[in-house]
Formats: structure tokens, C-alpha cells, sequence
């Protein structure tokens, strides 16, 4: 046979089209991606350019005692933050939304008006309290002069570019290029300003920290002699504190919060032997506390005479709210000592939520619900095997929970017990020293930095002197609504309080509805249903 014959193809390939329309397709394919690209250029330059701007010509916001100079910030770092870098120390307030914003930074100093109210230790809380109104009316002058001096950068950058670009080619710009750059603008101003309204708002806020207030207030060198001196020394340092976070709550946490709450939970664990609810009674009383919740580790030894000598009973008893408790490791001598929990238990307002083994207490605080077990750990036991030790007082408390409706609050001591929990909207453990948050559970840091003998003496160094020093003092406050939810948890830690000079802190207060959520089903709560409390026994 003569002549050319197509070559066979192989069975099932196919060769891809090929032609001019397939190449003008992939050529235009190949503009748009590029233009796009470009696009996605000038708008980084341009929205640079306009956070450029705030740098430059920052905005001057005031209230009564405070002024701020407020510029927008690219830090990736600060996405969704605003970031207040002040004399007493860094206030960050994150914020979660699926939009993106920049960074607002905002450098906060402290008026002359001030001065005086720091001066002065019978300020109530409420003068160091920038009003609501104050921060609303310092936010829109300042949103306004901020969205235009960023809109200038950006309009100066873009057509600046073009302006360049023109005197350098010695030709006018083109229609196109006018355009695109006008593009370009619109995008980062429309784009920045969507972001920033869709991403600061109260119901998106999800912490809020501050860092380094107590570092400014004047030290006082000596020890004091007596632990309540220590406790009573401390106390305006807490209230400065305690300013700052009601100022905070007013203004920035969702809008449940400042409704009336159902009640107001202060968590404290790891006291260890250490007198210092003195200061526990007056934060009680400035955050109008409803109960305290203890996860345990009241003992240094596991021997109630280390209470008693330090008076801890009596002011327990003279807190004047419930005392809720659970035993932790260093409370009891031996597996079967009971010793600690038999004495709490003559104390009219402590509430033991396993007052004997396998029995349990289950107390409602204003509707809250609240149950716990104790630690099966004591003195002197080894850590090894810790969550083995656990597994049956855990299995026991999930056996005896199995048909009741889940607890608003679970207290245990150890966090390896909370996480065998079967059951629970949130978890509170101590045992660490330090504060946690994982998910439902939050780690209770240390109420008196470990006491006494937690402390050691750091060693004179050329013109320092030596310093009694240890681990960060902590407590925590839970407020929950009148619908029974967790709202907000406030953090707090500082140092050196041994000394009565206290010289770091951190607050923090974090959105309720990211740690936990109760099960579907209408409910309230609220003052008028005091507390109650149900007796719940395995098997029964």
C-alpha cells in the first residue's frame, strides 16, 4: 500500500485541543491573572500608604484622665487587635471575625488629672474609671479623622505612583491607568473600612490583656510583719486592678455582660497554709462576689494544724459568702485522712461537694449549678502514675452524674481528674500554680503564690538588694447570666506580694461563650433563687 497514513492513537488517550482559539483563550486567561496580580499589588501599596499615613499624622483622642494617639497598624502580629502600649503597661483586646483588619494602635498616656487619685488610696474604684459615655464619644471623633487621613494616604500614594510614573515616561497618564489605580483605592478603603466594622464590635471581642500595671506604683522595700499587714498592704494595688477590668467589661465585652448577672464566682486554689483572706474579703466585696469556688491544696502538709494557727478557718467563716471546696493533694496525710474535710465542714458557709467518699454535694448558686470530687492523691503520695490514681474517683463521680443533667461547673483539683470528666458545660482545676485554658477547662493559678513556702530569697547583686520572690499570684472571676451562660472570665496575676509590693500584673477578660456552652434548653437564673443544694450518691 502506498501513500501516508495517520498514525493510530493509542486506545483511550486523546490529544488536548490545539488551535488559534485555544491559544487566544490561554492568552487571555494569562491577562486576567496578570492584571488581577498587579491589582492585588497596587492595593497592598496603596492600603500601606494609608496606614503609612496614620503614623504620620496620628489621631489625638481624650478622656477625663486619659489621652491616646491612635494610628492604624500592618503588623500581622496585631491583625484584629487593638494594641495600647501605656505607662502602666500593654492593653491588648483581640477580636475573632472571618474579616480581616488591620491593627489599631493606639500609644495611651495618663493625664495630669490623674496624678493625684493614684496619690491617693480612698479613691473609690469608680474614679479611675473611664465612663462609657467618655470611651463612645473618644471612639467616634476619633473613627472619622482616622477612616479620612487614612484615605488621603492612600488617594497620595496611588496617584503620587501615577504622577511618577508620568514625569518619568515624560507623557500624561493613561485613561487605564487612572482607572486601575481608582480601583485600587476603592478596594483598600471599602475593604479596610468593611474589615474594621465588621471585625471591632463588643460580640466578636474574644480576650482583652493587660500587662504591667502594678510596675508603677511606688515600692515599698521592707517585708511586713505579719501576713494580714501583706494582705491589707496589697489591697489598693488590686483595687487599680479591679478598676480597669470594670471599665473594660462596661464597655467592650458583649452586651449580656452588662446586663445584671446571676452571680459572680471568685475561683481561687493553692492557698497553702497562707492567711490571706483579708484580701480575698475585700475583692469579694469590690466585684460584689455571690460564692467562692476553691479547687483545693488549702495545706502546706495535710495537717489541719497549719489552718488552724494561721487563722484560715475563722476567716473563712468570715467571708460572708459560700465557700465552695474540693480537697486537693496536699490536704490529706493518708488515703483514708478525713480530718481536713470533717473540720470544714463545722464552718456554716463552706459547701464540701464530696463531704465523704463517693458522696456528693450538688449546689445551685443563684440557679448555677455546681458539682466536684475531691482529690484521692495526699501528702507525701509520689507523682507518678497520676492519672491512674485518679481514674477511680473520676469513674465514681461520672457513675453517680450518669443520669442527672449536666453540671454548669465541675471543680476538681488536679487537671488530669477534670479531663476524665464525662460530663460538663465548664471545668475548674488548681494543682498547677499557674493559670490554664483548655477548651471547657480553666486552670486556677495560685491565690497566694504557693505560700510561705513557695518563696525564696533571690541574693544581693551589686547595688540590688536581695528579694523574697516566687510563683505569680492568681485568682480568677466567673460571672454568669440570668440565662445561665458562662459571659466572662477575668484573669488575674502578680508578683512579690509577700513584700506588699506587688511588681507585675496581668489582666485578661475572655468572651464566655468560647470556653463553654450549656446543653439546648430554656432555663434561668437569677438572685432571687439563693442557694440550694442536693445530696447525690453513687447508686443513688
Amino acid at each position: 500500500m502506498s501513500g501516508s497514513s495517520a498514525e493510530p492513537q493509542p486506545v483511550g488517550v486523546t490529544r488536548p485541543p490545539s488551535g488559534p482559539a485555544t491559544h487566544l483563550r490561554r492568552l487571555r486567561w494569562r491577562r486576567w491573572v496578570t492584571r488581577a496580580a498587579e491589582l492585588l499589588v497596587v492595593v497592598a501599596a496603596v492600603y500601606l500608604g494609608g496606614v503609612g499615613a496614620t503614623s504620620l499624622f496620628p489621631t489625638t483622642v481624650q478622656t477625663s484622665h486619659y489621652s491616646a494617639e491612635v494610628r492604624l497598624s500592618a503588623l500581622p502580629s496585631f491583625t484584629s487587635t487593638i494594641h495600647s502600649p501605656t505607662s502602666f503597661g500593654d492593653l491588648d483586646l483581640k477580636f475573632t471575625s472571618p474579616f480581616l483588619a488591620p491593627g489599631v494602635d493606639a500609644t495611651i498616656q495618663v493625664r495630669d488629672t490623674i496624678t493625684e487619685l493614684f496619690d491617693d488610696r480612698r479613691v473609690s474604684i469608680m474614679a479611675f474609671e473611664p465612663s462609657s459615655k467618655e470611651i463612645s464619644d473618644a471612639l467616634s471623633s476619633g473613627v472619622t479623622e482616622l477612616g479620612l487621613k487614612f484615605s488621603g494616604g492612600v488617594l497620595a500614594v496611588g496617584f503620587g505612583a501615577i504622577a511618577l510614573i508620568a514625569y518619568a515616561r515624560r507623557r500624561p497618564p493613561t485613561r487605564r491607568q487612572v482607572v486601575f489605580t481608582g480601583v485600587a483605592a476603592l478596594l483598600a478603603v471599602g475593604g479596610t473600612g468593611f474589615g474594621v466594622w465588621g471585625t471591632y464590635q463588643p460580640d466578636q471581642l474574644s480576650s482583652f490583656t493587660t500587662t504591667g500595671l502594678l510596675g508603677t506604683v511606688r515600692s515599698n522595700a521592707g517585708l511586713l510583719a505579719s501576713v494580714e499587714a501583706r494582705a491589707a498592704q496589697v489591697t489598693p494595688y488590686v483595687t487599680n486592678l479591679l478598676a480597669l477590668s470594670a471599665a473594660l467589661q462596661e464597655k467592650f465585652v458583649p452586651a449580656g455582660i452588662t446586663e445584671p448577672p446571676a452571680a459572680r464566682f471568685l475561683l481561687v486554689s493553692d492557698i497553702h497554709g497562707a492567711n490571706q483572706y483579708s484580701m480575698m474579703k475585700r475583692i469579694i466585696n469590690d466585684e460584689q462576689i455571690t460564692a467562692v469556688i476553691d479547687s483545693g491544696d488549702l495545706l502546706n502538709f495535710g495537717n489541719v494544724g497549719e489552718a488552724e494557727l494561721s487563722g484560715i478557718f475563722t476567716s473563712i467563716e468570715k467571708l460572708g459568702v459560700p465557700y465552695i471546696f474540693v480537697r486537693g493533694n496536699h490536704d490529706a496525710s493518708s488515703l483514708i485522712d478525713q480530718s481536713l474535710l470533717e473540720r470544714m465542714a463545722k464552718i456554716a458557709n463552706v459547701v464540701l461537694l464530696e463531704p465523704t467518699p463517693k458522696s456528693y454535694t450538688e449546689v445551685s448558686v443563684n440557679g448555677v449549678v455546681i458539682a466536684g470530687f475531691n482529690d484521692p492523691r495526699f501528702f507525701g503520695d509520689d507523682s507518678k502514675n497520676i492519672v491512674q490514681k485518679e481514674q477511680p474517683a473520676a469513674d465514681a463521680f461520672n457513675k453517680a452524674y450518669a443520669d442527672r443533667s449536666r453540671p454548669d461547673i465541675v471543680v476538681t483539683h488536679e487537671p488530669s481528674a477534670a479531663k476524665l470528666v464525662d460530663s460538663a458545660t465548664t471545668l475548674i482545676n488548681g494543682h498547677l500554680h499557674k493559670d490554664e485554658l483548655e477548651g471547657n477547662r480553666i486552670g486556677v493559678g495560685t491565690f497566694t503564690g504557693g505560700g510561705i513556702m513557695s518563696h525564696f530569697l533571690v541574693p544581693e547583686t551589686g547595688d540590688q538588694p536581695g528579694e523574697l520572690t516566687g510563683q505569680p499570684y492568681a485568682f480568677d472571676i466567673a460571672v454568669f447570666s440570668q440565662s445561665c451562660d458562662l459571659t466572662s472570665l477575668t484573669r488575674y496575676t502578680y508578683r512579690n506580694l509577700i513584700q506588699g509590693r506587688p511588681a507585675y500584673d496581668n489582666v485578661s477578660v475572655i468572651n464566655g461563650k468560647t470556653i463553654g456552652t450549656r446543653e439546648a434548653g430554656e432555663r434561668t437564673c437569677g438572685t432571687d433563687l439563693g442557694v440550694s443544694r442536693t445530696t447525690v450518691t453513687l447508686g443513688g
